[in-house]
C-alpha cells in the first residue's frame, strides 16, 4: 500500500484531505514548518506523523501531495522528481477523488468555510458523508455517498474541479495580489460554473450571480421574492433566528438556527435549498440545522467571567461587518470591542478605506501590526495607515494587552486570518 506523503500538511485543505485518507483506511504522513497551527491538532489527534521539511522524507513508491503554497523548487518536491515519483497538487487530487461520490462543492468570496461545514452536518444526518472544510477539518466515511467541500476561487484553484453540484454563495473582489478586480472575479466564477454537472444553488441576492450562465439548471436562494428559494418573516433573537422558506412562493417549512446575523440565515437557506433539491426530508434538515456546533475560527466563543471573547476569521471588510452584527444579535447590551488583525498588506491596501468603514460600527477599535504571507511578507504601508481612518482607534502589542481589561460589561471579537488567536490568548492570562 503506497504511503501519501503532503509536502506542507498543515495547510488548511492539505490538513482536512489527510484526515480524510486516513480515515478511509490509508497510511498517511506529511511535513512542514515546526510552528504550531490549529490545524495540525486533528492530525496528531490521529497519530498522523508530522515531519520537519526534509528532503530524505521522500522515499520510492510514496504517492506525494504537494501544498499550493510550494513551488516545484522545494527540497522535498525536487527529491520526489529525481525518484521518478508524480508530484500531484492539493486541488489536482481532491479533483479526482470527488468523482467517486455525489460531490458537493461550495464556493464564494464569503462564507464558504461555515456553510461547508453546515453543509457536511445537514448531509451527515441523512447518509454517510465525507467532507472537506477548510478550517483544517476533514472527515472521511468508508461507504460515503456524499462528498462536502470547500472549493476556493484563489489562482482559479476550484477549476480543478467538476463537482455535481456547486453552492455560490457570493461574489466579492478580494485576493488584489492575484485578481485584476471584480470583473476578474467574476469571470472565474463564470468558469466555474460551466463545470458542475448537475445543478448550481447560488445566492440570488447578489449581483453578480444573478448574471451567471449554465448548462445545468441554476436554483437560486435569498431574501428577495425572485429567488426560488426566498426566506421571508425572518425573526432574529439572542438564541438564534427563524424564518419562513417558501420555494418558488410557495411555503415549505418553518427553520430554527442557533446561529446570528443575515449571513447565516442565508448559509442555512443554501443548505436547505441543496438539501430539498435532494430529496432530502425536511424534518432531517432541521434537526441537524439544530445541532449544528459552528465551525473553527467562525465566531467561535469563549467566556472569562464577565467577558466574552470571540475569535474569527474575518479579513475582509465584507466579513468583519457581519460579524459584528451577529455579535450586536446575541448580545445586544453589550460594548463591541473589534480587535483586527490585517492580513497581507496588498488587502489592506486595496481596502484601506473599506476596513475603516467596517471597524467602525464596532463600539472601540484595536489593531494589530499587519500579518504578512509566505508569498508577501513586506510592505510600505504601517497599521497607523489604518488607524488613522477611525475613530477610537489604538494600535496593540501584544505586551501592553492589559489596555483591554478597561471595557467590563463587553464582548471582544479577535478578527484576522492570521496570527490574531496569540492576543486573545495574552487576554486570557491578563483576565
Amino acid at each position: 500500500m503506497t504511503v501519501f506523503h503532503f509536502t506542507g500538511i498543515k495547510g488548511s485543505g492539505m490538513s482536512s484531505l489527510a484526515q480524510i485518507l486516513h480515515d478511509a483506511g490509508n497510511q498517511v504522513q506529511g511535513s512542514d514548518i515546526e510552528k504550531h497551527f490549529f490545524t495540525e491538532d486533528p492530525l496528531r489527534e490521529r497519530d498522523i506523523k508530522i515531519l520537519p521539511f526534509n528532503a530524505d522524507n521522500i522515499e520510492k513508491g510514496m504517492t506525494v501531495i504537494a501544498g499550493n503554497a510550494y513551488k516545484d523548487n522545494h527540497e522535498e518536491l525536487i527529491r520526489a522528481n529525481e525518484l521518478g515519483i508524480d508530484v500531484i497538487r492539493y486541488h489536482k487530487f481532491l479533483g479526482n477523488l470527488m468523482g467517486q461520490y455525489i460531490s458537493v462543492g461550495i464556493t464564494g468570496s464569503h462564507g464558504k468555510t461555515s456553510t461547508t461545514g453546515l453543509m457536511s452536518h445537514v448531509l451527515s444526518g441523512f447518509a454517510p458523508t465525507s467532507y472537506l472544510i477548510g478550517d483544517g477539518t476533514g472527515h472521511g466515511e468508508s461507504q460515503a455517498q456524499y462528498f462536502a467541500f470547500e472549493a476556493c476561487e484563489y489562482r482559479r484553484h476550484f477549476l480543478a474541479y467538476h463537482p455535481d453540484y456547486m453552492i455560490m454563495t457570493n461574489i466579492d473582489f478580494d485576493h488584489p495580489d492575484y485578481f485584476g478586480g471584480i470583473d476578474d472575479v467574476v469571470e472565474a466564477f463564470q468558469s466555474m460554473a460551466l463545470q458542475v454537472n448537475k445543478a448550481i444553488i447560488a445566492c440570488g441576492d447578489d449581483e453578480h450571480l444573478q448574471k451567471i450562465h449554465a448548462n445545468v439548471p441554476v436554483v437560486f436562494y435569498g431574501f428577495g421574492s425572485e429567488n426560488d428559494f426566498e426566506a421571508r418573516n425572518v425573526v432574529k433573537t439572542t438564541s438564534g433566528s427563524t424564518f419562513d422558506v417558501f420555494v418558488r412562493n410557495e411555503f415549505y417549512r418553518t427553520f430554527e438556527i442557533p446561529s446570528f446575523g443575515d449571513h447565516a440565515v442565508l448559509n442555512a437557506l443554501a443548505v436547505i435549498s441543496l438539501c430539498n433539491y435532494e430529496g432530502i426530508p425536511a424534518d432531517i434538515i432541521q434537526q441537524q440545522l439544530h445541532t449544528f456546533g459552528g465551525v473553527k475560527r467562525r465566531f467561535s466563543e469563549t467566556r472569562k467571567g464577565e467577558r466574552i471573547l470571540i475569535d474569527d476569521y474575518a479579513h475582509h471588510p465584507t466579513e468583519i461587518k457581519v460579524t459584528i452584527q451577529s455579535a450586536r444579535q446575541k448580545y445586544p447590551n453589550r460594548e463591541v470591542i473589534a480587535i483586527f488583525q490585517p492580513h497581507t498588506f496588498s488587502r489592506t491596501r486595496t481596502f484601506l478605506k473599506e476596513f475603516a468603514e467596517s471597524l467602525e460600527t464596532a463600539d472601540n477599535v484595536y489593531l494589530c501590526d499587519i500579518f504578512g504571507s509566505a508569498r508577501e511578507n513586506a510592505g510600505d504601508l504601517t497599521i497607523d495607515d489604518l488607524c488613522d481612518l477611525i475613530d477610537n482607534c489604538v494600535v496593540l502589542k501584544t505586551e501592553e494587552i492589559d489596555v483591554l481589561l478597561k471595557h467590563q460589561n463587553a464582548v471582544y471579537l479577535f478578527m484576522g486570518a492570521g496570527d490574531v488567536q496569540k492576543f486573545q490568548a495574552a487576554f486570557e492570562q491578563k483576565i
